[in-house]
């Protein structure tokens, strides 16, 4: 399926619940996959190809890269994460032994709808956080959604009896995190490298990785102008893309986009999701999307779809560099924009041409 291929290629799509137009994830698929659909992703699930888990966030992940999570739920068991130990040890043996016996859970199945039931029941944040504590420490994982829903089941009955469950060293983890960024953007940087990775350590064996590659030519270090540097994958530059002049309007999670400082050096694109600015302090609109023509990024646009009257409407839109042949840029944005609203389900704004303002 051309959904896992993607999915394997990039490493990981971040999963989002803000659902101003199409959610993330499955913006990012889209733009990638001909024919696209929103059940591709719990097929995979349910053929047990991708699992969610935590990668800088939320994110659908390969299945053969399992082992490489067990890092980050080995800490959480052990208790060394500040933001998943919220969980409550009685409620966390009651909702493993449901999972076990009734093969899935949910958060709902757990949450009091009548105060004078004979059962125990429980406050929903204190559901949340024990169910998420057992999903980080690798207990229970979503092996479907229903909507933004999860359901979950006991690892051990989820995951394939195939899969390596070996924890990686950690050279294994940095050459893992070294090889998705490089197979995934070609040209990146130190800082992408270890994006929320903390610890000494894995900096230092980063850095070994770094060098060994950099000895062997099979990246190079290119000092830019800007003072910044990037590593670039050295088969890339031998290769000479074919790069058709169309337009993408672009989640604010796609891999693309989602290293700001990558996109600022790389492009000069100053972008920031700014539905968490103040209302007073934003400058582009709640939920501005990037926009790509060709190889350049050229404008930030603020879309809203109104599913119940099946229109999508342009808030606002901001070209940010001079285009030539606007002409030409005009019509593949249209083009673009109608293909955009059809995928939510929509039709364009009629008067979107107005808010274009080109």
């Amino acid at each position: 399926m051309a959904t896992l291929d993607v999915i394997q290629h990039l490493g990981y799509v971040q999963i989002d619940t803000i659902s101003v137009v199409e959610r993330a994830h499955h913006h990012v698929l889209w733009n990638r996959v001909h024919d696209y659909q929103k059940d591709h992703i719990n097929t995979l699930l349910e053929n047990k190809q991708i699992f969610e888990y935590w990668f800088h966030a939320a994110s659908y992940i390969p299945v053969r890269d399992y082992r490489f999570a067990l890092r980050q739920m080995n800490s959480v068991r052990r208790g060394e994460s500040k933001y998943f130990n919220r969980g409550n040890e009685s409620l966390m043996q009651e909702i493993l032994a449901r999972a076990k016996s009734e093969g899935e859970i949910k958060s709902r199945d757990f949450v009091a709808k009548n105060e004078k039931s004979a059962h125990t029941w429980w406050k929903s944040s204190l559901v949340r956080n024990s169910i998420e504590q057992l999903y980080m420490q690798g207990d229970l994982m979503v092996f479907k959604r229903s909507g933004s829903e999860k359901h979950y089941a006991l690892t051990e009955d989820f995951l394939p009896s195939d899969v390596d469950l070996t924890k990686p060293s950690l050279d294994e983890y940095a050459r893992y995190l070294y090889d998705t960024v490089k197979r995934s953007h070609g040209v990146f940087t130190w800082k992408q490298l270890v994006h929320l990775k903390t610890g000494a350590e894995l900096k230092k064996t980063m850095q070994k990785v770094i060098d060994e590659q950099i000895d062997a030519n099979l990246i190079q270090q290119m000092n830019l102008a800007s003072g910044e540097s990037v590593y670039v994958d050295v088969e890339g530059i031998e290769q000479i893309p074919n790069i058709q002049k169309v337009v993408k309007v672009l989640s604010p999670f796609d891999n693309l986009v989602i290293h700001r400082d990558r996109l600022m050096v790389l492009f000069n694109f100053d972008y920031r999701l700014e539905c968490y600015v103040k209302p007073e302090k934003r400058k582009y609109g709640y939920f501005s999307l990037p926009i790509l023509y060709g190889t350049d990024f050229v404008a930030k646009i603020d879309c809203k779809a109104h599913r119940a009257q099946g229109i999508l409407e342009i808030l606002n839109f901001h070209l940010q560099t001079v285009i030539q042949h606007k002409a030409d840029f005009i019509e593949l944005l249209t083009v673009e924009l109608q293909r955009f609203a059809e995928f939510n389900h929509c039709q364009l704004d009629p008067d979107f041409h107005q808010k274009l303002k080109l």
